[in-house]
């Protein structure tokens, strides 16, 4: 069994590492530092498993899982971050993810995650299960889902106190770019300002 481990932490690597090593000791595990060495690393070669942390500086967790699924690589991917299921787990899912838990999660889970992913399914944690169901119901939708992974990108970033200049560098984006984005965000979620676009992701705790 080959599986790859990328984070951008080398001690987060190592931990996750020994974790899978202990729970299945015939595992060829590598670690990679970042989403593009990843990305090469699997077109290299056959691998059953990828475990990838959401936040990484050259290429987020998402847009590594979306560029492997635009080139038919069907490898299970499993998504780790510090951010709450609420903010990205159903738009993993959504992008072809096979998983997502957050790092304060307790180690049974993650090895309860693995096993099922291995077994071709994916991995749904109670709370997501809750939300999947409630989609069903006539309950409307928070605002932040009805806005794109760049667009959630933005307001967080808005809502941090970094200015439009600041996002752009952050994000390799033109300011006119930055800015259409926000305009784009006050537009769909109804409001005025970067004040209320704070407030809102300060009550929804999207940090």
């Amino acid at each position: 069994m080959n599986i790859i481990i990328a984070d951008d932490h080398e001690l987060v690597r190592s931990g996750l590492s020994r974790i899978v090593t202990e729970e299945f000791p015939a595992a060829n595990v590598q670690e990679v530092p970042n989403g593009t060495s990843a990305e090469k690393l699997i077109r290299s070669g056959k691998w059953d498993l990828l475990i990838m942390d959401m936040s990484m500086p050259d290429k987020t967790g998402l847009e590594v899982l979306k560029q492997l699924r635009a080139e038919s690589i069907k490898i299970p991917v499993l998504i780790i971050s510090i951010h709450p299921e609420n903010q990205y787990a159903l738009r993993v899912l959504k992008a072809g993810g096979n998983g997502y838990i957050t790092k304060d999660c307790p180690r049974s889970e993650f090895i309860n995650a693995l096993k099922i992913i291995l077994t071709g399914k994916k991995y749904i944690s109670q709370g997501v299960a809750e939300k999947l169901a409630s989609r069903f119901d006539d309950i409307e939708k928070e605002q932040h889902e009805l806005i794109s992974d760049r667009e959630l990108q933005v307001l967080k970033l808005i809502a941090s106190g970094k200015t439009v200049s600041e996002i752009a560098e952050e994000l390799s984006l033109s300011v006119a770019t930055v800015s259409t984005y926000r305009s784009r965000l006050l537009e769909k979620m109804n409001m005025k300002n970067n004040a209320e676009l704070t407030v809102y992701a300060i009550n929804n705790n999207l940090n």
